[in-house]
């Protein structure tokens, strides 16, 4: 008997409460679909996404069984940026993930569809998946058009830097902010959102060839359609994501994302998922996998081209093309077979050819966009994970947006207690060549974990800076990030870690190549391992951190029980 089915007969009133909802008496014996999404007027990435879930329940209704939909609506980070309304953002992916295993759980469904676009909302929805084991397909939001002149929803951060600097004025900065997102989807670069939406695929959770695809026009429909069909497959085949997420699928992803030179993001996303799994994805893995697999993606922000530039070159079964020889390609997915297998089909069919055609017009060429593992864009992935005496449990750097003097540096600690502090002192001269930015007791103990994106906009917008400073937090990046940034620094100041006994003057040292970040010296002075370890323990000794930011409520609740950021960044219960 089906789960849904056994719930008819465990509450009576069930059907009567089902047909006051709409349904229809012939449809409470069918399947029965879990349609959830993130639709909300929040964001572009989620405003459409009640249209997507109306295309999945049409096609379950085709074939045979009845979608149910279900909203939990989703932050925009792009609307929370620079407010402490950031600190909201990481822990909304794990109330999200709470709410959606609530109701998917709490009236059994037989399978479910999943649809989302944006930073939290994706991996949460994925979160979900995974802990609730029910036979599931994932539908990505698909990406908005750029703007004028390429211009994307990410250039804005530096253009308000500029305008604060009176670079540009007010009228310049109101067209650009007017222009930059023309429709409905996520932002048009690589930041988290079209990251997780590659991960995904990549994972197996969503079908090939649905990641990033033009959230305007009929790619989206068709890809909603289509997972409302296999969602109704699955019912019978019973292929479960605990079938599909294995360790196999997730060094899949990881392969991909250093492919893609994907948002650091990523980092607290996929331990998090597989922590539902009971799987543990540990930081050495992205550093090991970062150094073997190349780097192939010419897109923004680290690259060129908006997103669609990256559909338009096949998208993920493209990449995965390249990355043939190094891809577990007996790791199953949601369509019921293989990676190999999955690639064989497209191979064989015009997928690539109908692709292909989205250029036709653009002057630009697949080669320019997508390169190849003979001839890289950089012979090694774009994340590398740094250890040291102020980062024992380890820290990332995305080094494909980092200048090459800054890959290996020694800088004097400027330590801010705060964001709002460094960011001040960056825009209004207070920060000068060959300094390190500290921002500490910003990780997910201390507020939540938000993202640092205006602070790394503002330097990577002024030349001189983005060439000779750092920025090293506990806090996060935005996958839009550029610039010489140290992020996920664990553990956190909250926790005790290391970064917070930082003082002034400082040596700090930074190298990608020794994959170290280390206190070196005091007051501009250099010292031995040992009298480095001496003056740690001392200034430990003498710390008195600061009172928790937040007690009560949502973040309240996410601090108190956030893991380290280094493994996923979720709550622990």
């Amino acid at each position: 008997m089906l789960k849904s089915q056994k719930a008819r007969l465990d509450a009576p009133e069930m059907d009567s409460l089902r047909l006051g909802t709409g349904w229809k008496v012939e449809e409470l014996g069918l399947p029965q679909i879990f349609v959830a999404g993130t639709y909300g007027e929040g964001s572009p990435g989620s405003v459409h996404l009640e249209m997507v879930a109306d295309d999945a329940c049409a096609a379950i209704r085709a074939h045979g069984a009845r979608g149910a939909k279900y909203f939990v609506s989703d932050l925009c980070d792009g609307e929370i940026q620079g407010a402490d309304g950031m600190n909201y953002s990481l822990a909304s992916r794990d109330f999200i993930t709470n709410m959606f295993q609530i109701q998917g759980e709490a009236t059994p469904f037989d399978a479910a569809v999943f649809t989302a676009s944006c930073d939290k909302a994706i991996p949460a929805c994925l979160k979900a998946i995974a802990r609730m084991n029910m036979p599931s397909v994932f539908i990505p939001g698909g990406t908005m058009k750029h703007g004028p002149d390429m211009m994307t929803a990410e250039m804005i951060g530096m253009y308000s830097a500029q305008m604060e600097r009176g670079e540009i004025d007010r009228c310049q900065f109101d067209w650009y902010s007017q222009h930059a997102c023309p429709s409905y989807g996520a932002c048009q670069f690589l930041g988290t959102a079209n990251t997780m939406q590659v991960m995904a695929e990549a994972l197996g959770m969503a079908l090939p060839g649905s990641a990033c695809v033009p959230s305007v026009g009929p790619y989206l429909a068709a890809s909603a359609k289509a997972a409302g069909k296999r969602a109704v497959e699955l019912v019978g085949e019973n292929l479960r994501p605990s079938d599909i997420l294995t360790m196999k699928a997730f060094e899949n992803a990881i392969m991909v994302h250093a492919a893609i030179a994907g948002s650091t993001n990523a980092l607290l996303h996929l331990p998090s998922i597989a922590y539902e799994l009971g799987l543990e994805i540990k930081p050495e893995l992205f550093d090991e996998i970062n150094r073997r697999i190349p780097y192939l993606l010419n897109v923004k922000p680290s690259g060129k081209y908006p997103v669609e530039y990256f559909y338009a070159a096949g998208g993920v079964p493209a990449i995965m093309e390249e990355l043939r020889d190094f891809l577990h390609l007996d790791a199953m997915t949601v369509t019921g077979k293989t990676v190999g297998e999955n690639l064989d089909a497209l191979s064989n069919n015009d997928y690539y050819k109908e692709h292909e055609a989205y250029y036709e017009g653009s002057g630009v060429e697949k080669s320019q966009v997508l390169f190849t593992v003979e001839h890289p864009l950089n012979e090694e992935g774009s994340i590398a994970i740094f250890k040291g005496n102020i980062a024992l449990e380890g820290s990332v750097m995305k080094h494909s947006a980092v200048p090459d003097e800054m890959k290996e540096a020694v800088l004097y600690a400027r330590p801010f207690d705060c964001e709002e502090e460094a960011i001040a002192n960056i825009l209004h001269g207070g920060i000068h060549k060959g300094e390190a930015v500290i921002i500490r007791y910003e990780g997910p103990r201390g507020s939540g974990m938000p993202e640092m994106f205006m602070t790394t906009e503002a330097i990577a917008s002024d030349p001189e800076l983005s060439r000779s400073i750092a920025l090293i937090t506990d806090g996060r990046f935005s996958g839009a990030s550029r610039g010489p940034c140290i992020g996920h620094v664990s553990p956190e100041a909250a926790s005790g870690g290391e970064i917070a006994l930082i003082e002034e003057g400082d040596l700090i040292e930074l190298s990608l190549k020794k994959r170290s970040l280390n206190l070196i010296g005091v007051k501009g002075e250099r010292r031995t391992p040992e009298e480095i370890e001496a003056i740690l323990a001392e200034r430990r000794a003498k710390l008195q951190p600061p009172k928790p930011r937040y007690t009560k409520g949502a973040i309240g609740l996410y601090t108190k029980l956030a893991a380290s950021a280094m493994r996923g960044g979720h709550m622990e219960y």
